[in-house]
């Protein structure tokens, strides 16, 4: 298997579904697989080299799939629509993807909010997609989760705050070059993609979503039927491996893979997981078409 990270050029499409416009990248071919985003990124190019993002692995994943990476609503390029943002939306969105694309049951997976999204997928629609993979998102399920705290604490000010702070927000990433850099580029990506001082309504609308619990529990993972991989480092801040352990448990079709020494990042590791997991479950599937990597 080859899992060097390449440069790929994806090519830009939008399509309606869910009465948006949404926009996603695309590369590769074989069978689909949906990459859903975590916060403050996307799947923007001018993301490649950062370590929250899946920019740098396109090119290694689409050597095995037809990866479909869609802006989720109102982050980047896609348009937020009205209405809330809230999980059950993106889900939806993900959904009517699919739909409008033509696509049969493609693989899902999503790195921190995308991997809630991605497994609310596989709560709320069975049969919609052929496996996922949760990368570090497992955590949304425990409605008591510290991240929440976390998250408040990052883009509010305070573990207690009810709303977004621009300023809040500029100040906690500014504790180190390395999270500027990152505020930097959210801010760039965000207003090239909807105009001018964008990025604070994006932030704005993302606290509702991220602060707090999206309304499952680890109980409700017992209803996703497809296989389904919770993967996590042993580092990671947001999602602990006890939290990995049970949502494990929950599941019908389940695996878990701890990463050792790996915090929240989207690493070649966690590339190459995701890869052997997927592939592995199309092997089980009659018909399915493998590209070599």
């Amino acid at each position: 298997m080859n899992l060097a990270a390449s440069t790929v050029q994806a090519e830009g499409h939008q399509v309606h579904a869910n009465g948006i416009d949404i926009h996603y990248v695309e590369a590769g071919e074989g069978e689909p697989l949906i990459l859903l985003h975590g916060g403050v990124v996307s799947p923007n190019l001018i993301w490649e080299g950062v370590p929250l993002a899946y920019a740098s692995h396109m090119g290694t994943l689409a050597n095995h799939f037809r990866v479909i990476a869609p802006d989720t609503r109102g982050c980047g390029r896609t348009p937020h629509g009205g209405g809330d943002t809230s999980y059950d939306q993106l889900a939806d969105d993900v959904v009517a993807l699919i739909d409008a694309l033509g696509l049969q049951p493609p693989l899902l997976t999503g790195f921190s909010e995308g991997a809630i999204t991605a497994t609310i997928v596989g709560i709320r629609a069975p049969g919609a997609v052929r496996a996922i993979v949760n990368n570090a998102g497992h955590d949304a399920f425990n409605p008591n989760a510290p991240s929440f705290a976390m998250c408040r604490q990052m883009l509010g000010g305070s573990p207690q705050a009810t709303a977004a702070d621009a300023d809040a927000a500029a100040r906690f990433f500014g504790q180190s070059d390395e999270m500027r850099a990152v505020f930097e580029l959210m801010q760039a990506d965000q207003d090239s993609g909807q105009g001018p001082g964008y990025w604070k309504t994006y932030l704005a609308r993302s606290f509702e979503r991220i602060t707090r619990s999206p309304g499952y529990t680890f109980d409700d993972l017992r209803r996703i039927t497809v296989p389904t991989l919770i993967l996590t480092g042993d580092r990671d801040q947001f999602c602990s491996v006890e939290e990995g352990v049970t949502a494990y448990r929950m599941l019908q079709d389940g695996e878990l893979a701890v990463l050792p020494d790996t915090g929240h990042l989207i690493t070649p590791a966690v590339v190459e997981a995701t890869i052997e997991f997927f592939e592995r479950q199309l092997a089980r599937t009659p018909g399915s078409t493998l590209v070599a990597g």
